[in-house]
C-alpha cells in the first residue's frame, strides 16, 4: 500500500468549492485508487462554521449530538457525545485550524462522498475509484487520535472472514476486518493533524480492498454499524448519564 498526502492552499470557510480545490491539487489517478479528504476541508468548503464569539460552545455541541454526556462529569471539561451512531468527543465540533470558527461536521458526509467519487469517476473516465470522508477521533484507555471514516463510497468497508479457516484450520465465527477504518488511519497519520496543510491523501496498490463501481445502499451503510444494545462494550454505553 502507498499513501501520498497532498498539499493544497491554506483552506478557510468558503474560500474555494471542494470540486475546485480537487481539480487544482488532485493529480491524474486510476482505477483502484482511493482519495480521502478530511472532514474538516468538507466543512470549510461548504462553510460548516459557527464563529466562535457568536455561540457557547457547550450549547453548540447539545445541539449537534444525538446524546451526550455533560462536561463537568469527566476531569478534562470535555462533552463526550453520540453522533450519526459513533463515539465522539464534542460531536465532531472542532476549532483546530478554524481561525477563529467552530468547525462543525459536514452537512451529509455521506452525500458529499457519493458526490466526489461521481465527480472522479466522471473527471478521469474510471470505474472502481474509492473516496473517504476522514476524520480523527481518541480511543478509550490510549493516549493520541487516530483517524476514523466518517463516510465512504466506492469499496467494501467490510473484509468478512466469518467461515474461512484460520492457519491451523479453525473456522472463523466473528471475525471482520474494518477496511474503512484502516485506510482512513493510514490516511491521517500521512497527512498529519498540525500545520502540515496537507488535508487529501491518495491511496494506492491495495490489492485486498474489494472495489465497487457505485455508491453504498442503504443496507451497506446500516451494516457498518452497530446498534448500541448488541454493542461488544455495550454496559458501558446503558450505564452512562448520557443526556438528550
Amino acid at each position: 500500500m502507498k499513501v501520498r498526502a497532498i498539499k493544497t492552499e491554506k483552506v478557510t470557510s468558503k474560500s474555494i468549492s471542494l470540486e475546485l480545490l480537487l481539480n487544482k491539487y488532485l493529480p491524474k489517478i486510476f482505477e483502484n485508487s482511493i482519495v480521502v479528504i478530511t472532514s474538516k476541508i468538507v466543512s470549510l468548503c461548504e462553510g460548516r462554521v459557527v464563529a466562535i464569539e457568536d455561540v457557547d460552545k457547550n450549547e453548540l455541541i447539545k445541539k449537534e449530538a444525538n446524546f451526550f454526556i455533560p462536561p463537568e462529569k469527566n476531569q478534562y471539561g470535555i462533552t463526550l457525545t453520540l453522533k450519526n451512531g459513533m463515539l465522539v468527543a464534542t460531536a465532531g465540533i472542532d476549532e483546530s485550524n478554524g481561525n477563529g470558527y467552530y468547525i462543525l461536521w459536514p452537512e451529509s458526509a455521506q452525500k458529499t462522498a457519493n458526490n466526489i467519487r461521481s465527480y472522479l469517476c466522471k473527471r478521469f473516465g474510471l470505474t472502481n475509484i474509492g473516496v473517504i470522508i476522514s476524520d480523527s477521533r481518541t480511543t478509550p484507555l490510549r493516549w493520541g487520535t487516530t483517524g476514523f471514516g466518517l463516510a465512504y463510497s466506492g469499496f467494501n468497508p467490510i473484509k468478512n472472514y466469518i467461515g474461512t479457516p484460520d492457519l491451523f484450520g479453525k473456522i472463523l465465527k466473528i471475525t471482520k476486518s474494518n477496511v474503512l477504518d484502516a485506510l482512513s488511519v493510514a490516511a491521517v497519520m500521512e497527512m498529519g493533524e498540525g500545520l502540515e496543510q496537507t488535508p487529501i491523501a491518495l491511496i494506492t496498490n491495495i490489492p485486498y480492498v474489494e472495489f465497487l463501481s457505485r455508491n453504498p445502499t442503504k443496507k451497506e451503510l446500516d451494516q457498518m454499524r452497530v446498534k448500541l444494545d448488541e454493542d461488544l462494550y455495550s454496559i458501558f454505553f446503558e450505564n452512562a448519564p448520557w443526556e438528550t
